[in-house]
C-alpha cells in the first residue's frame, strides 16, 4: 500500500496507520510518503509492516509551483502515486488517503485478481449525478474534465469508466503510460495534470486503452463520504461499521470538507455523530424545511 502524506493530515494517518495493524492479515507493506520537513513527525508511525520515505526520492518529478490552478502539495501527491513504481518497491500497491479508516480484516486476495493482475475499480458514479449538492459542486466540471483524458487517450467516452481514488495501481501500467503515452508526447506527469489533474482517470484510461494487463473490474474497496449530507444520511439510518463492513474494507469522510471538525469518529452512536455536524434546532430546521419542501413538491404535482 502507497500513503502520500503531510504534517496538516497526520492525525488522519495515525488513524489509518493504526487501523491497518489492526486489520492487516497478510503482512501487506505500507509505504508512507511524506516531505523531508515532516519526517521527524511521522517517524513514530513507522515500524513493522510500515516503511516511512521521503519524497525527495522522487524530487526529480515534482513541482514547486501550481499546476492547473492548483498548489503544488496537492499536484505533488498525486506525481507521487503516479510515480511512485519508479522506486522498484512494488509491483503493484493500492493507494490509501490519510483520512481512511480501515474496518474489516484485508488481506493480499481482497486486492489481486491472481498473483500477477490486480483489480481494477471502473465505476460511472451515477449516484452522485442524482446529488444536487454534489452535482452542483463538482460533477459537471469533473465529468468534463475525466471525458477530456478519455478523448486524448482515445478511449470511448460515451460511458466514463473510472474511480476518485483507493485503488491499485499496477507498475505495468504506469511503465507503459509513461512509455507510450507520455513519452511521445514529450510530456511529463506534470504536463498530463496540466490538461487534467485527475491521476487516478489518467491510471484509469490507460489501463483500458493500452491492453497491458487483464482487466478485472469490480466495486471500490472504501465508502467515501464525499460531504456532509452522504455522511449524515448514514447517520441518520443508524449504519454503522459492522454494516459498512458487509460492502467495504475501510471508509472516508473526506476530509476536504471535514477538516474543521477534526478527525470525525465514524462508528460513533447516532447523537454523538448528529452533534459532530448540527445541533439539535439546527436539525430540527433542517427536517421542517425537508417536511415543507416536499410538500411544496406534492402541492405542485397537484395542482399541475
Amino acid at each position: 500500500m502507497l500513503c502520500k502524506s503531510y504534517s496538516g493530515d497526520f492525525e488522519y494517518a495515525q488513524r489509518m496507520v493504526k487501523s491497518f495493524h489492526k486489520f492487516n492479515s497478510d503482512s501487506i507493506q505500507l509505504f508512507l510518503v511524506v516531505p523531508e520537513n515532516d519526517m521527524d513527525l511521522f517517524a513514530p508511525l513507522s515500524g513493522d509492516f510500515v516503511t516511512l520515505l521521503s519524497e525527495q526520492l522522487l524530487i526529480g518529478n515534482l513541482v514547486d509551483h501550481e499546476v492547473h490552478s492548483m498548489r503544488p502539495g496537492y499536484i505533488n501527491q498525486e506525481i507521487v502515486k503516479l510515480s511512485f513504481w519508479e522506486l522498484g518497491l512494488a509491483q503493484n500497491y493500492f493507494c490509501v488517503d490519510s483520512d481512511a479508516e480501515f474496518i474489516r480484516t484485508f488481506g493480499v486476495s481482497d486486492f489481486m485478481f491472481d498473483s500477477v493482475v490486480p483489480y481494477s475499480v471502473l465505476v460511472q458514479d451515477l449516484e452522485l449525478a442524482v446529488e444536487p449538492e454534489y452535482y452542483n459542486q463538482y460533477w459537471v466540471s469533473r465529468e468534463a474534465e475525466l471525458r477530456s483524458i478519455a478523448e486524448i487517450v482515445g478511449v470511448d467516452s460515451r460511458v466514463v469508466l473510472t474511480c476518485h481514488g483507493h485503488t491499485v495501481f499496477s507498475r505495468t501500467v504506469l511503465q507503459s503510460f509513461v512509455n507510450d503515452f507520455l513519452a511521445p508526447r514529450d510530456w511529463t506527469y506534470v504536463d498530463a495534470l496540466e490538461f487534467s489533474p485527475y491521476e487516478f482517470t489518467w491510471y484509469n484510461m490507460w489501463l483500458q486503452k493500452s491492453g497491458v494487463i487483464e482487466i478485472h473490474p469490480r466495486e471500490p474497496w472504501i465508502k467515501v463520504f464525499h460531504n456532509q449530507s452522504q455522511h449524515m444520511e448514514y447517520v441518520l439510518r443508524a449504519v454503522e461499521h459492522s454494516d459498512i463492513a458487509r460492502g467495504y474494507l475501510g471508509v472516508v469522510v473526506n476530509s476536504n470538507y471535514s477538516r474543521g471538525l477534526g478527525v470525525v469518529n465514524t462508528d460513533s452512536n447516532q447523537s454523538d455523530s448528529i452533534a459532530t455536524y448540527l445541533s439539535y434546532p439546527q436539525l430540527a430546521a433542517m427536517l421542517v424545511s425537508k417536511v415543507k419542501s416536499t410538500w411544496s413538491r406534492k402541492t405542485n404535482r397537484k395542482k399541475g
